[in-house]
């Protein structure tokens, strides 16, 4: 419980920053002059779009590490990453075509970036799912490993796709070999909007982690109580009997 109460300070304080970010992008960083202030979009957009990725990173060498320890925390993490991923993808693809349709003229289009990203969401929701619907736990653990590999999979052609394809989206301007193309005080608050969003990940999963380890010490609990119930019915019907 204490984990969970930390993960929601965390939160919290990252929540507060990310009104700082937009107070910095709308205040203090100039606007681009192509986009107009649609663009201001991105600093919200890209951080939760890097992170959607890494989440789905993390979930995938989380799966492999259990497939070879079978560690419950490896499952738990996993788990607590596959949420928080799903809240950043749902944030891209909500950001997204606010962002585009100003710039492109349509609300969506079906390159292969935007496809991908949503082939992700499902994958998140999918997962998400597969460990609703599965009782037993070492199961669930299994196969959600499996599928977690296969997100892991996916994230490459995401973030290869303006190079791999024709596309809607511009090539990297940030994450690429060569120094970034964006104006240093545009950098600056994306940076920061990048960190905050670190923050709000490690929120979300110290909550998760948290609330799955008390679900499963509850869980443990009542088994015990009712073998312990069991075993007391039963002595009864054997004194009765004697």
């Amino acid at each position: 419980m204490r984990l969970a109460r930390a993960g929601r300070w965390v939160t919290l304080v990252g929540l507060v920053l990310l009104a700082g970010v937009y107070l910095r992008a709308l205040a203090f960083t100039p606007i681009e002059r192509s986009q107009g202030p649609a663009q201001k979009i991105f600093y919200l957009h890209m951080p939760a779009a890097v992170w959607a990725e890494l989440a789905m990173v993390l979930v995938g060498l989380a799966g492999v590490f259990y497939l070879f320890l079978k560690d419950p925390r490896l499952d738990r993490f996993a788990a607590a990453s596959a949420e928080a991923g799903t809240v950043f993808a749902a944030i891209v693809l909500t950001t997204g075509p606010i962002w585009g349709k100003p710039i492109w003229g349509t609300w969506w289009s079906w390159d292969a970036r935007l496809t991908l990203t949503l082939l992700l969401f499902f994958l998140y929701m999918g997962y998400l799912l597969l460990r609703s619907a599965t009782p037993d736990p070492a199961l669930r653990a299994r196969y959600s490993a499996v599928l977690g590999i296969c997100g892991l999979v996916l994230v490459p052609f995401i973030h290869l796709s303006t190079v791999m394809f024709r596309t809607l989206h511009p090539a990297p301007i940030v994450l690429k070999p060569s120094q970034p193309s964006l104006p240093g005080s545009m950098l600056i608050t994306l940076l920061f909007s990048f960190g905050v969003f670190t923050l709000l990940y490690i929120g979300f999963v110290m909550q998760r982690y948290g609330l799955s380890l008390l679900r499963e010490e509850l869980a443990a609990r009542e088994r015990a109580a009712a073998v312990a119930r069991g075993r007391g019915g039963g002595g009864g019907d054997g004194g009765d009997d004697a």
